[in-house]
């Protein structure tokens, strides 16, 4: 595989256009070269990062649309995540906004979800508490779904019942089109943002575990 050179920023702007155009016509014009700047590069960057953050897997560009209301056959935007587990470590994308970069983890069952509230009312939500306030800090938002109160079975005054009233944590970062994007020097970017995003990846791992 060849090595990372960075996004070009063809990559935001065509995300942009196929938000509007979203057809099998307009992604065929433009397949060839999606394959060449966005998904190429896309898979040299996580293949770069691998031995550290472990395995990846590139999204695949097509939406399912058996059951959502919305037909559109084409994702917009590009993802891959890499980790010990589906839905669980490191996340890298682009958008029509330009890159993003996240980590944490995306509830595939209730079982998960219910670790993760049990570990956020033991000692290990406090851990967490500091793990997110540290993110946040370092200009991180922290996503995911969540109720729109307390969780049943745990008490509204709890002191992390924010926290708890989530069914998944991830913090994420919208990095934008900055000028280095588009060269070398995203791999080193990406890297130093997944390092700082290491203790909630490794966290959730331990605490809530593949589905």
């Amino acid at each position: 595989m060849a090595d990372f050179t960075g996004f070009s920023l063809w990559g935001p702007r065509f995300y942009a256009e196929l938000e509007h155009h979203n057809t099998r016509e307009f992604w065929a014009a433009n397949k060839d070269r999606w394959e060449r700047e966005v998904r190429d590069p896309m898979r040299a960057l996580v293949a770069a990062l691998e031995p550290e953050f472990g395995p990846a897997t590139i999204f695949r560009p097509h939406r399912d649309v058996r059951f959502s209301p919305d037909k559109s056959p084409y994702k917009t935007h590009q993802g891959a995540i890499a980790g010990s587990a589906p839905g669980l470590g490191y996340y890298v994308g682009l958008d029509a906004d330009g890159l993003i970069v996240g980590g944490g983890f995306r509830t595939h069952s209730p079982a998960q979800t219910d670790r993760f509230r049990r570990a956020v009312d033991s000692d290990a939500g406090a851990e967490l508490a500091g793990i997110v306030a540290a993110l946040v800090a370092a200009g991180f938002s922290v996503e995911g779904a969540a109720l729109k109160t307390h969780p049943r079975g745990y008490p509204a005054d709890h002191p992390r019942v924010e926290l708890l009233r989530r069914k998944e944590l991830m913090a994420v970062t919208n990095v934008g089109t900055p000028p280095w994007l588009a060269t070398p020097a995203a791999l080193d970017e990406v890297r130093r943002r997944w390092r700082q995003l290491r203790p909630l990846a490794t966290w959730a791992v331990s605490r809530v575990g593949p589905d």
